[in-house]
């Protein structure tokens, strides 16, 4: 029997570049990671130079915003004994005496009394925006035309339906007032000052004027001061009895009438215009 013959069986070849290559990638493999994750995150030169465009674009955009947007308006403290209120809605703002009362529902746009005195008392009324437009407070003619409209309406609005009761009324003082406005620019106002006395009788039903004798019923000054803004005329009026110390009310009269100050009502962020 003839012996078996052997089979030769093929040999792995490997060649020395394929080593290189297989060397090269366990070297990979074994690379810190650490390194790996520092060249991926670390960005080229167009990174860089993308970023910086961008920083310098955002810092333009908020230069030319910051530049549109006015300057605050200063804040200003008010004396001791005084509180500010100021209204954003109607425009305009004041000092007043921070133990007065705010009276609601009086028909006024803002109404303040003095818990010490009855007679003591100040409001702010505001024209129709659908009435007269008004540029200036000389739209109403001089001070003293002015005073005359002013002490008019005063005299219908004490109008009484009393038998026997007799008004008494004068204009003590007007005159136009350069003071500033809430940016410190020269804004118009006129101040006037009135008096009325009112008479009554006792016996409202007295046959002749004898049986009717009239004595004092009471006697007011009346202070206003008139600014206009929003085309829109604003009184500040102030009322105090005849009797009251003169240098105590002009006093609180003075710090009032020197911080009211009407001002222009930015429209765009309202859902409907005021105006």
């Amino acid at each position: 029997r003839a012996p078996p013959r052997r089979v030769a069986r093929p040999r792995a070849i490997v060649t020395r570049g394929a080593a290189v290559d297989g060397a090269s990638s366990s070297q990979q493999q074994q690379q810190p990671r650490s390194e790996q994750h520092r060249q991926q995150r670390s960005p080229g030169l167009f990174g860089r130079r993308a970023l910086g465009a961008g920083a310098a674009l955002v810092a333009s955009t908020l230069l030319e915003s910051t530049a549109s947007v006015p300057p605050a308006r200063a804040f200003t403290r008010p004396p001791p004994g005084y509180r500010p209120f100021n209204d954003t809605i109607d425009g305009y703002k004041l000092f007043r005496p921070e133990d007065w009362i705010e009276v609601k529902g009086s028909g006024n746009d803002v109404f303040f009394r003095n818990p010490s005195s009855v007679e003591e008392n100040m409001f702010v009324s505001i024209s129709s925006p659908s009435s007269t437009k008004f540029a200036s407070p000389r739209d109403l003619g001089t001070p003293d035309e002015a005073a005359r409209k002013i002490l008019a309406q005063y005299l219908n609005e004490f109008m009484s339906s009393r038998l026997g009761v007799r008004r008494e009324s004068s204009v003590v003082s007007a005159r136009e007032r350069e003071g500033t406005d809430v940016d410190g620019e020269p804004m118009l106002f006129y101040d006037v000052e009135l008096r009325i006395t009112s008479y009554a009788a006792k016996n409202q039903y007295g046959l002749t004027e004898a049986d009717r004798p009239q004595s004092l019923e009471w006697d007011r000054t009346l202070s206003s001061t008139l600014g206009v803004a929003n085309n829109r005329l604003y009184e500040l009026r102030f009322q105090t009895s005849a009797d009251a110390d003169e240098a105590e009310w002009r006093a609180r009269y003075g710090v009032i009438k020197d911080s009211f100050k009407p001002f222009d009502v930015d429209q765009s962020n309202l859902s409907f215009p005021l105006f």
